[in-house]
């Protein structure tokens, strides 16, 4: 009887085991599909922006419309969406928890040990959510406010210096991890 049930169990465990990582699959999936919905979009009314009225105004996308997109995509989608950073320009809204910190202070060994940060992510059961983190690297557009101060604008500067004070997001260069795009969502919500 012990034998057989070695036998059905040898059978079956590798079976379980491809269930359990098809679910977290599918969970790691779709957290992906909402972190990567906000970037394009808010690229997209940065690059208006800035055709319209120069880098200085377009900080008002970042300040104010990028929130609001992103609480446009968690109504939609139910998963909570927000951006982080170890050097926040608004400390009020994109300072990482504890856990997202370490994300992101892994995306920058990883990425200074040659990953593609482009590439970097991390996707896990974190108590009761599922949390997801995607780093998001320095673009060239977005050097005209984060690049090194040296080379901002007066514009530029001035209007930072009214939006932000307590401003530390400056000194990029393209393809530094600027921060992440962070989704949590409850996991009792995701088997619903």
């Amino acid at each position: 009887m012990k034998t057989l049930f070695m036998a059905v169990a040898a059978l079956i465990t590798p079976f379980i085991t491809t269930l359990a990582n098809a679910g977290d699959d599918a969970i790691l999936g779709e957290a992906r599909k909402v972190a990567t919905t906000l970037p394009p979009k808010l690229l997209a009314a940065l690059q208006e922006e800035i055709s319209k009225s120069g880098p200085e105004g377009a900080i008002s996308i970042c300040k104010d419309m990028a929130p609001k997109m992103a609480g446009e995509i968690s109504l939609q989608t139910g998963w909570k969406i927000k951006r982080v950073s170890l050097k926040t320009r608004n400390d009020t809204r994109a300072n990482p928890d504890a856990w997202e910190k370490t994300a992101l202070e892994d995306f920058d060994k990883r990425a200074a040990a040659g990953e593609p940060p482009a590439q970097l992510e991390k996707g896990e059961n974190v108590g009761n959510e599922y949390r997801f983190v995607k780093a998001l690297p320095v673009q060239q557009l977005c050097l005209s406010c984060h690049g090194p101060a040296e080379q901002l604008s007066p514009a530029v500067k001035s209007a930072l210096s009214l939006q932000y004070p307590n401003d530390r997001a400056i000194g990029y260069s393209v393809g530094q991890i600027r921060g992440a795009i962070s989704v949590r969502k409850p996991l009792q919500s995701m088997s619903n």
